[in-house]
């Protein structure tokens, strides 16, 4: 099964990385967060990804063109032009990376694949967030629920710590950050059916999360997999530098394959 992933937005709100380089390249100690993502998949055994890029594409093809370079010990004769490769570091991945245009909004983007996954069931995630999904166990919850699209539920963490305060003005309880209002939002981490692209325009104005979803909800043909685990998207700066802490000390959820 193929994994499509979104990585073609700007990423406004991350400006002081993303003035540089397209929002999924932006680094998590050393390594950009499209590859940690790919790493989620591959350790689940899916390592035919279909990348969609848009601003600043080339930076993710120039990535993968010269992974195997970037990470494989070398020597190069000057002289001769002679390159040997003494250890290769690389990942049983195949990538195919789409150019869907810099504008173009999740759905459009979406239509573009329909060439590359043909008549078969395919994975697709956000190319800026990560998470602890078992996505067997989400490929299971999918193929019982006979729907088009399941769509990954999470409860994101709170931005406020929370307090429980007693009649008298005590604090009884606090909680750093505790997840929100207990409501369930879109985490990413999709299954689909050929059938979606029946409710996708092959248009850069459409959004994915708007008429298609919508429309899949009000024939129910969306399901839900409840992700209790662990999902943070990195919107910001200060995302970006809280998961970078957590994968320099050793404590990167997402982190599977490391366990």
């Amino acid at each position: 099964m193929k994994v499509v992933i979104l990585a073609g937005g700007l990423g406004t709100r991350l400006s002081e990385e993303t003035d540089l380089k397209p929002k999924p390249m932006v680094e998590i100690g050393g390594r950009p967060i499209l590859w940690h993502i790919m790493k989620i998949y591959s350790y689940y055994g899916f390592n035919d990804f279909i990348i969609l890029t848009g601003y600043k594409s080339h930076v993710i093809k120039d990535y993968f063109l010269n992974y195997y370079t970037r990470y494989s010990d070398i020597t190069i004769d000057m002289e001769t032009n002679a390159v040997e490769i003494h250890e290769q570091r690389v990942e049983p991945w195949k990538v195919t990376m789409l150019y869907t245009g810099p504008d173009t909004m999740t759905g459009g983007r979406i239509a573009k694949a329909k060439f590359y996954t043909q008549d078969e069931p395919f994975m697709l995630t956000y190319g800026d967030g990560v998470a602890d999904v078992d996505i067997n166990k989400l490929l299971d919850n999918h193929k019982k629920s006979n729907k088009i699209v399941t769509m990954t539920a999470v409860q994101p963490t709170g931005k406020y710590g929370a307090l429980n305060i007693e009649a008298d003005g005590a604090i009884s309880a606090f909680s750093e950050k505790p997840k929100g209002d207990n409501s369930w939002v879109n985490g990413g981490f999709f299954v689909c059916e050929p059938e979606v692209y029946d409710y996708i325009v092959d248009d850069e104005l459409t959004i994915f999360e708007r008429e298609p979803l919508e429309n899949l909800a009000k024939n129910k043909q969306l399901n839900s997999y409840k992700h209790n685990g662990f999902w943070r998207p990195m919107d910001t700066l200060k995302d970006k530098n809280e998961l970078t802490n957590m994968w320099m000390t050793g404590h990167a959820p997402w982190a599977i394959w490391r366990k």
